[in-house]
């Protein structure tokens, strides 16, 4: 099966800082990863770059086994859906238009009724007519995040999803996420709370100053070892009936591991 999207040895900079240093990511149909890392490890260049929305000094990325730089802004829209962490918008348009964007190549009618069944499913139908702007952040999330399902791109990227919202709202949006795992998409998710990365996803990818820390399943890549040495906490994954959760404390304020990188166990 060839895989949805693969970033490899990524590096770029954003003015002279080197913000990735060899960084790479895989997702496949059917699989939700999710990327954690510290504030300022590279997650969302990681994903823009991955995207060519962020050029690579070096490295390589391919969407659908098609490299990036050789898509058309047309081609790469069927590919991928990109929800960005920025949330801002410009004009106070009703939610129902806002997420019927997602859907381009429809006629505007059939893009109106897919939005307006988007919206439905992340709780917000009510507020269709509303514009977005008279929104509580929480609200305008989730009408980006119907915007997001409305793409029906067989690649989902998400950047901090969950950012802003109630308890309720951020398990929602990660089972929506995996519903359209489970229906075939892949869909890769940047998270800060470790313990909805480990109940959520079936991978994950930790960066740290640019580079991949640690990769694999949620007890794996969030180890005691990488939690002390690149969350710089002293604890561990502990399962609960409710899934996964991080039971932690703050280990020494010093710096502890910085400029560690993944290395294969036994290496």
């Amino acid at each position: 099966m060839t895989a949805a999207w693969i970033i490899a040895d990524a590096k770029a900079r954003r003015g002279k800082a080197l913000v990735l240093d060899g960084a790479f990511l895989k997702v496949a149909p059917g699989e939700v990863l999710g990327v954690v890392g510290p504030n300022g490890a590279g997650k969302t260049s990681l994903l823009r770059a991955g995207l060519g929305l962020m050029p690579l000094e070096a490295g390589q990325a391919w969407l659908a086994g098609r490299a990036v730089g050789d898509l058309s802004p047309v081609d790469r829209a069927r590919l991928v859906g990109y929800l960005p962490q920025e949330r801002r918008l410009a004009w106070n348009l009703p939610a129902g238009e806002v997420a019927a964007l997602g859907a381009p190549d429809l006629p505007p009618g059939q893009a109106l009724a897919v939005a307006r069944e988007r919206l439905e499913r992340v709780g917000v139908a009510d507020l269709a007519d509303r514009g977005v702007l008279d929104m509580s952040g929480g609200e305008r999330a989730r009408v980006l995040l119907a915007r997001l399902l409305a793409t029906r791109a067989p690649l989902l990227v998400a950047d901090e999803p969950v950012a802003g919202l109630d308890p309720d709202a951020q398990l929602l949006t990660l089972d929506l996420l995996r519903a359209e795992a489970v229906a075939g998409a892949a869909v890769v998710v940047t998270l800060h709370d470790l313990g909805l990365a480990a109940r959520s996803c079936d991978r994950v990818l930790v960066l740290n100053h640019g580079r991949v820390a640690a990769e694999g399943a949620p007890v794996e890549a969030l180890s005691p070892r990488v939690l002390a040495e690149v969350f710089r906490l002293d604890g561990a994954l502990v399962e609960t009936p409710a899934g996964l959760v991080v039971a932690a404390r703050r280990a020494s304020p010093s710096p502890v591991g910085e400029g560690s990188a993944y290395r294969v166990p036994g290496t």
